[in-house]
């Protein structure tokens, strides 16, 4: 099952790359939505093969989640690929320089159960479908204002 979306930005690609490439900024939003993150290795350097354990409680039940960073292309692309205990998936961000002063942002987000419950996960996902999209595309569009919105407080400060 996939889910994907595209936003525009009023930032330089370069901005926009360094924002989403900004892992512990990500890692102290998770914290402070209840998730437990660590760096598999709090001394490496952020390129490919960067990893990350998270546990966290979904439907009531506590679950693991291993993220690694599998491809870092500056200032064009970064993907992460995760696994649990019956979900695997990618997650890849692009970005387009539209002009000097614009980037596209565009998100896809890939699940692939790997057992029976999740399969079953993932079909309830898929009779939700047009819900959850509406509900991807809008936490996106969110997403890329408020990083928008921080961008250009910087930039007006420097």
């Amino acid at each position: 099952m996939q889910f994907s979306s595209k936003e525009d930005i009023e930032a330089p690609i370069g901005s926009v790359f360094s924002a989403i490439s900004d892992f512990e900024t990500f890692e102290r939003a998770a914290m402070r939505r209840g998730i437990e993150v660590s760096r598999v290795d709090e001394h490496a350097p952020v390129a490919t093969g960067l990893a990350w354990q998270t546990r966290f409680s979904l439907r009531g039940r506590p679950r693991d989640l291993r993220l690694v960073l599998t491809q870092l292309r500056q200032p064009d692309s970064l993907a992460l690929a995760f696994d649990s205990k019956g979900l695997d998936g990618t997650v890849e961000i692009d970005l387009l320089a539209l002009s000097p002063r614009r980037t596209r942002l565009a998100l896809a987000l890939t699940l692939e159960p790997k057992t029976l419950s999740a399969r079953l996960f993932v079909q309830s996902l898929k009779l939700a479908r047009n819900n959850l999209t509406r509900k991807f595309r809008l936490r996106l569009a969110e997403y890329a204002k408020e990083l928008e919105d921080r961008l250009n407080r910087k930039t007006k400060g420097a």
